[in-house]
């Protein structure tokens, strides 16, 4: 049965995956038991958790610690926070990878944002590559931000020629030609609560799309689905992308769960 409450979809037993979600920012420090205790109600049981620099690493470490059965970590360098100290970061970034005690799923937050600040976009390409170079050396799928940077990033991709590179663009804003440039080289596109949006441009890329290239996430504590655009985000509010999603694909809300979520779990390897 589905039912809306407050603007939240109740699933039953559906299980979701949020594959997208920044659960140790700030925004969560008062709540957060509360926050992924309300994501399980609803059917997130998987949240997946993007690295965007030092800054924020042990907070990561903390909540995947802490919630060992729903939350799973990335290790990476966002592009924003590609800066004159990139080297540095990258450093700390392999040191991660490398140490066993905590099992990183992807290569994530990375890419190329021009949005807000261009002054460091030759740093922001080599950060990339060398991000895809790990990548293929620890065998693990790549989370791609762009920003203002969708044919940047999808001709580095191409041009590499590289089968072992895999893994999904996050928060998709592209066209329909350039998800499909995207599915064709084997990534999935990241649908969040921009597709709620009116006018967002996603529902033809989600129409077009096949369904084994898409995925659910939420980018929280940004990006809110409709009723709550405007507040904070979080994984709960997955199911309301899903039932989105849902009427685009002209799928009910059950197999859109399942798809997304054997979506997700194959290819960060979990299950």
């Amino acid at each position: 049965m589905e039912r809306v409450e407050s603007g939240v979809l109740h699933q039953g037993s559906l299980e979701f995956t949020d594959t997208h979600t920044h659960l140790y920012a700030a925004e969560f420090n008062d709540d957060l038991e509360a926050v992924i205790s309300r994501a399980i109600v609803n059917g997130v049981t998987k949240m997946f958790l993007p690295a965007i620099d030092s800054g924020y690493h042990e907070p990561m470490i903390r909540v995947v610690k802490r919630y060992p059965e729903n939350c799973f970590a990335m290790m990476g360098l966002h592009p924003t926070s590609v800066k004159e100290n990139h080297r540095d970061e990258l450093a700390l970034v392999a040191a991660h990878l490398a140490n066993p005690e905590i099992k990183y799923y992807a290569i994530g937050e990375v890419g190329i944002d021009l949005y807000w600040d261009k002054t460091f976009e030759a740093e922001q390409t080599a950060v990339f590559n060398d991000q895809l170079d790990l990548a293929v050396k620890y065998d693990l799928p790549v989370v791609i931000h762009t920003r203002n940077s969708m044919e940047i990033a999808l001709g580095i991709l191409a041009a590499r020629h590289d089968d072992r590179l895999r893994g999904v663009f996050h928060c998709f804003s592209g066209n329909t030609e350039q998800a499909k440039q995207a599915t064709g080289l084997g990534f999935l596109l990241g649908i969040g609560g921009v597709l709620t949006y009116k006018n967002s441009g996603l529902q033809a890329v989600v129409e077009n799309t096949p369904s084994q290239y898409l995925l659910l996430e939420t980018d929280a504590p940004w990006l809110p689905p409709v009723p709550h655009r405007g507040k904070r985000n979080e994984p709960s509010y997955i199911p309301l992308i899903a039932q989105k999603m849902a009427e685009f694909k002209h799928m009910t809300v059950a197999e859109v769960a399942v798809i997304t979520t054997a979506n997700a779990l194959k290819l960060f390897g979990v299950g």
